[in-house]
């Protein structure tokens, strides 16, 4: 192929430095399109950078002036985002741009001044181990609440111990004696029996006590109250006053008032004898003297009674008003022995005594005897002095004893008497009381039955 020609016809040379009749010589200069095949591109890129004219401020001070600074472009102020190929449109999460962003356009800034940031102020004390120990975290703080129902269960719990360690305290300084008759006896029967006596026993006192307390000088012991406590498996408990004067059988000893069994045999004759007239196997035994009664008065601080009427009896030292008084252990024994005065005579004052009795138990239990501790421990150890148990008795059956007493106290319980037929019969040991045979009989078999729910008919 031959050279381009001009319009004269004749081959036009190419740019300078290229031979004539090559391509590069033979292409038109003015063809753009074409650059890139003639190789005029590189040659662009390869010229030298036209030479910067001086200023004339600068030749006039004869020195070179500073080489005037193309114009910097402005950057976009939202920062380019590096490509990130997203498989979205494919249902995929976006994945992980590959290498570091990019630079915006322009030059490099150069780095300004780094700030310091500030240390967080010290939480321990100067040289000491960091807040949390060597693990370095924060100590938990302990709720308010959780630390006060600490405090409150370990003061239930030093109340629960107290309370059951005084009765056991007092429980080892109990006197006993043998309350088990001999021969043959009924069998066991449901629930719990529990024989209460009140003896006349002057042992301990002193002249001047006895003086005091008006029991005078008589010798021997006998039985100034008997009760028999019925505690069933279902149901009210029932408490049952057995005249002093009550006319029966003693075993060995022909028919004489009852309170003549414990002066001829003690404890044990007086056990036999009530079980034989009654029917009931007696399951515990617990006894009172004068002394002790009057002391457990005292503990408690006197026992509120509410009179009917005013009572003055010399025999008893009494000089009683109308109306509810705190009485003494004093003014409380005279209050549950005195007879002559009262019109009823013996069934009068068993009715006292019940009275007395279910006062004593209601007071022994309430509040201000519980958490007051002299009060409790005083009361605990006058009651363990004061009495006596049968060798047989049980913590557990003195504690359904308490129990039941409690309920009796309340009104949750029956109070009663031995039927009687005749309150003032005439016999050879003189003046004594006759039970009612039949009705006698029917109430101590619903007893023995463990069924107290008829006992209504006969409470008084």
């Amino acid at each position: 192929m031959g050279a381009a020609s001009g319009p004269s016809g004749r081959a036009t040379p190419g740019p300078a430095g290229t031979p004539a009749g090559t391509l590069a010589g033979m292409a038109p200069s003015g063809d753009d399109d074409l650059d890139w095949l003639y190789g005029r591109d590189d040659r662009r890129r390869s010229d030298p950078e036209p030479t910067q004219v001086l200023p004339p401020e600068a030749l006039a001070a004869g020195r070179p002036a500073a080489p005037a600074q193309p114009p910097r472009p402005v950057p976009d102020p939202t920062p380019p985002q590096p490509y990130r190929p997203s498989s979205q449109a494919y249902g995929g999460p976006p994945t992980q741009a590959y290498g570091p962003p990019t630079q915006a356009y322009g030059p490099p800034q150069a780095p300004g001044p780094v700030r310091p940031r500030p240390a967080p102020p010290p939480q321990g004390p100067p040289g000491g181990p960091p807040p949390g120990g060597a693990s370095g975290k924060p100590p938990k703080r302990k709720r308010p609440v959780r630390r006060v129902l600490a405090v409150l269960a370990a003061l239930l719990a030093a109340l629960l111990v107290w309370l059951i360690a005084v009765p056991v305290y007092a429980w080892s300084r109990i006197e006993r004696v043998d309350d088990v008759p001999a021969g043959e006896r009924p069998g066991n029967q449901p629930g719990t029996t529990v024989l209460l006596v009140g003896s006349d026993s002057r042992e301990g006192l002193t002249k001047a006590e006895k003086k005091k307390l008006g029991t005078g000088s008589t010798a021997g012991q006998r039985t100034d109250t008997i009760m028999i406590l019925s505690i069933p498996p279902g149901g009210k408990p029932a408490l049952i006053s057995v005249p002093r004067d009550s006319y029966v059988p003693i075993p060995g000893n022909g028919t004489n008032k009852i309170n003549a069994a414990y002066a001829f045999g003690g404890p044990e004759l007086l056990v036999q004898t009530v079980e034989q007239n009654t029917g009931l196997r007696i399951d515990a035994y617990t006894e009172i003297g004068f002394g002790g009664f009057v002391n457990v008065i005292d503990a408690l601080g006197g026992i509120e009674m509410c009179l009917p009427k005013a009572i003055k009896d010399a025999d008893s030292h009494l000089n009683l008003k109308k109306g509810c008084q705190t009485l003494s252990g004093t003014n409380a024994l005279g209050y549950v022995r005195m007879r002559k005065a009262d019109p009823l005579g013996d069934l009068g004052r068993v009715q006292r005594q019940r009275q007395m009795l279910a006062a004593i138990a209601k007071e022994s239990a309430s509040p201000a005897t519980v958490i007051n501790p002299v009060r409790y421990v005083t009361l605990a150890t006058a009651t363990a002095d004061a009495i006596t148990i049968g060798d047989d008795t049980t913590f557990i059956e003195m504690a359904r004893m308490a129990n039941a007493m409690r309920k009796v106290s309340s009104g949750g319980g029956f109070t009663l008497t031995v039927p009687v037929s005749n309150p003032g019969a005439s016999t050879p040991v003189g003046s004594a009381v006759l039970w009612h045979e039949s009705k006698a009989k029917a109430m101590f078999a619903d007893v023995a039955r463990g069924d107290t729910s008829d006992l209504a008919k006969y409470a008084k």
